[in-house]
């Protein structure tokens, strides 16, 4: 039998140690969104059309072409990027609506403002207690079909 020893790893092996990594290849390149189908993510998101078919035409696609697009992943995430940057947008003129409010002629809206703004800031009314009585009573009627009926009890009233 022979002798086999550990030998050194190759040359080229050791090499490719000193070597930086290859980029990432998860980095993918951006997929392209056509200029129709960010016309209609625009007519939705800005609230001119309530529906694809409508944000379709408007852009001058077919509803099945847009439908299509709106399932590609790269599409989904730039429409939702749109909702959710003009929904930060709305969320400080909401805010400032509120702030307007405090100073209304309406006590109303004026008390409906300052409890609001004042639920943001960790400030609330105290809510009633909850009362849990344990009462072990169930409404409606029990029809006993059995053959032989147990004799009835009479409760006295206390």
């Amino acid at each position: 039998m022979e002798n086999i020893t550990a030998s050194a790893p190759a040359k080229r092996a050791l090499a490719a140690l000193d070597n930086p990594p290859a980029a990432d290849v998860a980095a993918a390149p951006t997929r392209r969104i056509s200029k129709k189908v960010q016309i209609a993510i625009d007519a939705m998101v800005s609230g001119e059309s309530k529906t694809i078919a409508d944000a379709a035409a408007r852009a001058g696609l077919a509803r099945e072409s847009l439908s299509r697009a709106l399932n590609t992943p790269h599409v989904a995430a730039h429409l939702h990027q749109r909702v959710v940057r003009t929904l930060a947008i709305a969320a400080a003129k909401a805010g400032s609506t509120k702030v307007d409010l405090l100073d209304s002629d309406s006590e109303i809206a004026r008390d409906r403002a300052s409890s609001f703004i004042l639920g943001l800031a960790g400030i609330q009314p105290v809510t009633s207690p909850s009362l849990n009585v344990n009462i072990d009573v169930k409404a409606g009627y029990i029809i006993d079909l059995t053959d032989d009926p147990p004799p009835m009890r009479t409760i006295p009233h206390v």
